[in-house]
């Protein structure tokens, strides 16, 4: 699959073979259980470079932000504008459905009446009639001293639980430093952190804001941020893919 050479239906298609090959059972595992997960490989080297090539071209982008500017950090990100490229428009279809009967299952567990649809077109038609209409898949660029501070990438009232985050760049090889941390604030208890080791083409889908948990009580929420630290040399691209669009 490259980015723009094949239409939106095969490369939704091959993005539907790809993610169906992971053990989705213990991908839901791992996030139920700790908030995030790995998939290994999900691009290849090739699909990287061409992803992280793309931020010089302004025509694929609706909005450019310097994090300073905002305090959202140090680094900096765009926004693609709609049509997405296929690539990235064919894995944000794909790994919703896997991603959607976690996030209900979640709700269920969280008392949270919201129910999401097995199909990503039709979340986004929510999203739309909510006046949520402003692609949100975004490219991000670090260079020496950038870093991200811990959020949540919310947009607006109707937000999907989960979202995936897939790095471009070799650690060791392109950049050092700029690992991607969660944080996790439990009730009445200290915060812990988890940081993610990736290599280049893996992805980690991770909570957006909130997770249930049992505990000895009963089940709780925990409230999660994201972030990446600080890079120490080189430079590093990660496409971000959210399934909820922006007011």
């Amino acid at each position: 699959m490259t980015i723009h050479s094949i239409g939106t239906k095969a490369a939704v298609k091959s993005a539907e073979v790809r993610v169906a090959g992971y053990d989705w059972r213990n991908l839901a595992g791992e996030l139920s259980g700790y908030g995030c997960a790995v998939m290994e490989k999900l691009l290849t080297p090739q699909e990287c470079r061409q992803i992280a090539g793309l931020y010089s071209d302004e025509c694929q982008f609706r909005s450019h932000v310097h994090m300073a500017r905002h305090g959202f950090g140090k680094g900096e990100y765009r926004y693609f504008r709609y049509p997405l490229p296929d690539l990235i428009g064919g894995l944000r279809t794909a790994l919703y459905p896997c991603l959607a009967a976690v996030a209900n299952d979640w709700n269920e567990r969280m008392g949270i009446a919201q129910r999401y649809p097995d199909e990503h077109a039709a979340f986004l038609k929510q999203c739309h009639e909510h006046g949520q209409t402003r692609p949100t898949p975004l490219l991000l660029q670090y260079v020496p001293g950038d870093f991200n501070c811990l959020h949540q990438d919310l947009y607006g009232d109707l937000a999907f639980p989960l979202q995936v985050a897939i790095l471009l760049s070799e650690p060791g090889k392109d950049f050092t430093g700029g690992e991607f941390v969660l944080t996790e604030q439990r009730p009445r208890m200290q915060s812990r952190v988890e940081v993610v080791p990736l290599r280049q083409g893996d992805a980690v889908a991770f909570a957006v804001h909130n997770r249930p948990v049992q505990g000895s009580k009963g089940k709780y929420r925990v409230n999660l941020r994201h972030g990446v630290s600080r890079l120490r040399s080189g430079m590093r691209h990660t496409v971000g893919i959210i399934f909820h669009d922006a007011k």
